[in-house]
């Protein structure tokens, strides 16, 4: 694959921006352009207190586009366990918004901390947090901080791009096996936010934004993850996996002994075991 890049400069010192070009496609697809966008907003003292504003950032270019970007900014859907205030909030979440206004992808693993700072009083938190529009996300097979930080109190992120066809299944955590004794201690120690006196809209959907996150955090991390085969079905279940077994055991002793009687047998075995999969599938779908 033969591929070009060219420079991006904005009208903003602290946004930079790299367009990748292949002829070929990139990804085995048909899109030929990518755009690698970085952000570092810089504390202002005026609207919208930060040195870009979001309409600027997410500015959807006519091909891929990632955007990495140190917003300097918390909100509950990065790091769930931090306290956030009011002001906070609804600063983190114009960006927020803005992203999915604009269809770009949140990438970031929820509770993942980005940020370790080198003091030790403060918390490590989550400062760095990457997008991708819709296009892209089709190619995104995973977000990690899988190096160890050299100099910087910012840990490298790598995001993989790669051809959905190469990709395997997601990982998806079986929440039946959820060991609900084990887990019990952690949601008595887990602390929400009190319920907001005056329900005033943003009030609560910051509260339930934060709450709900929280806890879906809290339970992902106690429950076991498995990751499934790409030839598996999200209808099959253990029931046609016993008809199956009985329809092959007949179809075995049909052929064995071919009496009219395991004949009809094999033939009874064969409707209902293809039966069950043609209604679960359409109970599926």
């Amino acid at each position: 694959m033969h591929l070009a890049c060219s420079t991006v400069f904005h009208s903003s010192s602290e946004m930079l921006s790299v367009d990748i070009f292949s002829l070929e496609g990139l990804f085995g697809s048909s899109h030929r352009a990518l755009r690698i966008t970085s952000v570092y907003l810089v504390h202002t003292n005026h609207p919208p207190y930060r040195s870009i504003p979001c309409n600027r950032v997410f500015s959807p270019p006519p091909h891929l586009h990632l955007i990495l970007a140190d917003f300097n900014l918390h909100h509950p859907l990065a790091d769930p366990l931090c306290s956030f205030t009011d002001r906070e909030y609804t600063l983190s979440a114009t960006y927020l918004d803005a992203a999915f206004h604009t269809a770009y992808y949140f990438l970031n693993t929820p509770g993942v901390y980005t940020h370790f700072p080198f003091d030790t009083i403060s918390r490590p938190s989550v400062l760095d947090l990457a997008f991708a529009n819709t296009p892209l996300s089709l190619f995104v097979s995973s977000w990690d901080t899988p190096l160890s930080s050299m100099c910087s109190d910012d840990l490298p992120i790598v995001v993989t791009l790669q051809s959905p066809v190469m990709m395997l299944p997601p990982t998806m955590p079986p929440l039946a096996l959820l060991d609900w004794l084990s887990v019990r201690e952690a949601l008595l120690d887990c602390s929400f936010l009190p319920c907001p006196a005056l329900v005033a809209a943003n009030a609560l959907v910051r509260y339930f934004d934060i709450s709900s996150t929280r806890l879906a955090t809290l339970l992902t991390s106690h429950t076991p993850t498995g990751r499934p085969s790409p030839r598996s079905k999200q209808w099959w279940s253990q029931r046609r996996s016993s008809l199956r077994r009985e329809y092959h055991r007949m179809s075995r002793l049909s052929r064995q002994d071919q009496s009219p009687t395991n004949w009809d047998n094999m033939k009874d075995a064969r409707r209902v075991y293809f039966k069950a999969i043609a209604l679960a599938k359409k109970a599926h779908w």
